[in-house]
C-alpha cells in the first residue's frame, strides 16, 4: 500500500517537474546581435550623409532536440534605451522608448483646408510606444543611434528624431564626442531582457559604432 501511494506521489511530482521543464523551454527566448553600422546618403533631407548604430533583438528557436514543440511568440515586445557615462552614471537621468527600425516612421501630417495646405505634428505619435512581436527564430532591429555629416556628435533615435529643430538632431538625446554605455532593456508578454553595450563616439564618423561591453562595465 505504501509503495502504491509513493509510486503516485512520485509520479505526480514528475509530472509536474516535466510540465514546469516544457513551459520554461517554450518562453520567449531572447538575444541581441550588434548589427554593422549603416552608412546613408541623402539629398534633400536634413543631412546629407548618415551613419546609424542598431541592435537585433533574436527571440531564439528551441534546441535541436526539443523542436517537436514550438516556443512561444515574443508579444508585444516594447522597451527602453538609457545612456550612461563609463561610471555608470545615466547622461540623462532619463529613459529613450525603442523605436523598432522596422515600424512606419512617425512623419507629419500633411493637410489641406482650402487652398491652405500646412503639416500637423501629433505629439502622440512622437511618444507612442511601439510594440512588435517577434515569433521564434525570427528579429527585429532596434535604433539606437546616429550622426550626420561629419560632426562630432551623435544623438539618440526614436520617434522624436523626426520632430526635432534642427530635424534628426533631438537635443534632448544630444551625445559629445566621447564613450559611452548603453542599456537596451525590453519587455514582452511577463519577460525582461537587457544587456550592456559600448557607444564608441570619440572617433570619426566613419568609426562611429557599437561594440560589446567590457567587464568592468558589467555593475551597471
Amino acid at each position: 500500500m505504501w509503495l502504491t501511494i509513493f509510486g503516485v506521489v512520485l509520479g505526480a511530482i514528475i509530472a509536474i517537474l516535466i510540465t514546469i521543464v516544457i513551459e520554461l523551454l517554450r518562453k520567449p527566448n531572447f538575444g541581441f546581435e550588434i548589427l554593422p553600422p549603416k552608412d546613408m546618403d541623402f539629398d534633400n533631407q536634413p543631412a546629407n550623409r548618415m551613419r546609424a548604430v542598431c541592435l537585433k533583438l533574436v527571440n531564439k528557436p528551441l534546441p535541436k532536440g526539443a523542436r517537436w514543440m514550438s516556443r512561444n511568440p515574443a508579444l508585444q515586445c516594447h522597451g527602453a534605451i538609457t545612456f550612461h557615462h563609463l561610471d555608470g552614471q545615466n547622461v540623462f537621468g532619463r529613459s529613450m522608448i525603442v523605436r523598432w527600425s522596422g515600424a512606419p516612421e512617425p512623419n507629419p501630417l500633411r493637410i489641406r483646408i482650402g487652398a491652405a495646405e500646412g503639416l500637423v505634428f501629433d505629439p502622440v505619435r512622437i511618444t507612442h510606444i511601439q510594440k512588435m512581436d517577434i515569433y521564434p527564430g525570427e528579429s527585429a532591429d532596434i535604433d539606437i543611434a546616429a550622426r550626420f555629416d561629419g560632426e562630432p556628435e551623435c544623438y539618440g533615435w526614436s520617434n522624436e528624431s523626426y520632430f526635432s529643430n534642427p530635424p534628426w538632431r533631438t537635443a534632448q538625446w544630444r551625445l559629445e564626442p566621447h564613450r559611452y554605455i548603453v542599456k537596451a532593456t525590453i519587455f514582452s508578454s511577463g519577460e525582461t531582457c537587457s544587456e550592456i553595450f559600448r557607444l564608441i563616439n570619440d572617433v570619426q564618423q566613419q568609426d562611429f559604432r557599437l561594440e560589446a561591453a567590457l567587464p568592468q562595465d558589467s555593475a551597471l
